[in-house]
């Protein structure tokens, strides 16, 4: 039986993609108290890795921000096989986005805004969270965007 965040996400039009695997020695997420902690994220839809390249240089804050959202669609998804039912969550507490730029970019806030949104539209209040936007010389399999979370459960 479908949640309200289900409910909601199908009303949205979102499908949230299938929850990845860790490509390294870690695991996906790890539930401590009410807390979920989400690993890095990157943009993989479908198996496929998307938004390959630098802001500033191979792509503007618009494709960034559409690199963002894959990166929190992909959190969210990470969420659910976490915890299972999304109702649970009480609050998304951080997120630690990380873009890679070209020396000169500087809008990481604004490609981060795709992330932050996100996280809004689905969880609505409970969505708005304190956040990081860094932009960084290179990200693994050279991504445009990886993000992690923070989030609260209900217990």
């Amino acid at each position: 039986m479908a949640g309200k965040i289900d409910a909601h996400l199908a009303d949205l039009g979102i499908t949230l993609p299938a929850a990845t695997a860790p490509v390294a020695n870690y695991v996906p997420y790890v539930v401590s108290g009410n807390l979920v902690h989400i690993s890095g994220q990157i943009t993989m839809e479908n198996g496929e890795l998307k938004f390959v390249g630098k802001l500033g240089k191979d792509y503007q804050v618009e494709d960034g921000q559409k690199a963002a959202r894959l990166c929190a669609l992909n959190l969210v998804a990470q969420l659910k096989s976490a915890i299972g039912d999304l109702d649970k969550v009480t609050r998304v507490v951080k997120l630690n986005a990380f873009v890679n730029s070209d020396p000169a970019f500087t809008d990481q806030p604004k490609v981060v805004n795709g992330a932050s949104d996100t996280m809004v539209e689905i969880f609505g209040d409970a969505g708005k969270h304190a956040r990081s936007a860094v932009g960084v010389a290179s990200l693994p399999l050279g991504v445009a965007v990886e993000i992690d979370g923070i989030f609260e459960i209900a217990n």
